[in-house]
């Protein structure tokens, strides 16, 4: 997981956007619960200087951390892949609905591989979430999940159906969706 501002949420959400609640849990809790009860072996939250209280609250939680640069998402995360052994399961701390089945289905789906995983660009739009990072692939649109596999073979994708992997909170509109699909 990789920790940003999330300036997008503000001025609704002034915590971190790791730590915006989502009925009533920090969305970051819901990804270290869902990574815990999976078949996952190790969790790694990698944390920027910009995101001093999610850093502190990982920390209190007795999850082991990587202190990237800050010098952004990609960065950072290559910054974190350098430090860990392959294959690593990523997963961004802003998919709140993440369940241990998917993290399971995403790994061996895998199998030691890489992986992008990613839902129809329609099917987040039939939710009502935002599809700011949406592709076209041989004549369909996609939009990656944030939930990935990095392993040494080739890049696979995977196409996911599952509405819970297309709830990715970039808007204050998708922690709405998001609190409303948990309850």
């Amino acid at each position: 997981m990789c920790g940003g501002e999330g300036t997008r949420l503000r001025p609704e959400y002034e915590a971190e956007k790791p730590l915006v609640d989502v009925g009533g849990i920090p969305m970051v809790d819901r990804v270290i619960e869902a990574l815990a009860a999976s078949h996952a072996d190790d969790v790694f939250a990698v944390v920027s200087p910009q995101t001093p209280a999610t850093r502190s609250h990982l920390v209190d939680r007795g999850v082991a951390v990587i202190d990237a640069p800050g010098e952004g998402y990609v960065a950072d995360l290559q910054y974190a892949l350098d430090r860990v052994e392959r294959p690593v399961l990523t997963a961004v701390a802003d998919l709140p609905l993440l369940e241990p089945i998917l993290v399971d289905r995403t790994l061996a789906v895998a199998g030691g591989g890489s992986l992008t995983v990613v839902v129809p660009a329609e099917l987040k739009r039939r939710l009502g979430a935002s599809a700011d990072s949406a592709f076209e692939r041989d004549g369909r649109e996609f939009a990656p999940t944030g939930l990935n596999v990095v392993g040494e073979a080739d890049d696979a994708t995977y196409v996911s159906y599952d509405a819970r992997l297309a709830v990715n909170v970039n808007r204050p509109s998708d922690v709405e969706l998001a609190a409303a699909l948990c309850a």
